[in-house]
């Protein structure tokens, strides 16, 4: 499962509006940040590439989606400058985040 949502629940009581709630926020920042990392693909900030994957990372978590917060793990400590490998962890992000946003989505549909 993408999301966690007995982890998720520890921190919103399994409250189905809180979860909603915090989920839609989860998937717009996380959309956002990914395409901040495209963009430093150009402009090769090894800094900022790490301070966005850390946080993408501990967003993950925190909302209980572990795959996404690995393959973030696995990015962190990627240089930009290297743009085969940091092009993968993009990749690899990318496919986490559309896993998640589609369970999302469900999840919101059901509710």
């Amino acid at each position: 499962m993408p999301i966690d949502l007995e982890h998720l629940a520890r921190y919103t009581g399994g409250e189905k509006t809180l979860n909603a709630e915090i989920l839609k926020l989860f998937d717009s920042q996380v959309t956002d940040m990914v395409g901040q990392l495209n963009a430093l693909l150009e402009i090769r900030d090894a800094k900022r590439w790490r301070e966005i994957t850390h946080t993408i990372k501990g967003a993950a978590r925190g909302v209980g989606a572990f795959g996404m917060g690995e393959a973030a793990a696995a990015a962190e400590p990627v240089d930009p400058a290297n743009t085969e490998k940091a092009r993968t962890a993009i990749d690899n992000l990318q496919a986490e985040a559309d896993t998640v946003r589609g369970f999302i989505q469900n999840y919101l549909a059901a509710a």
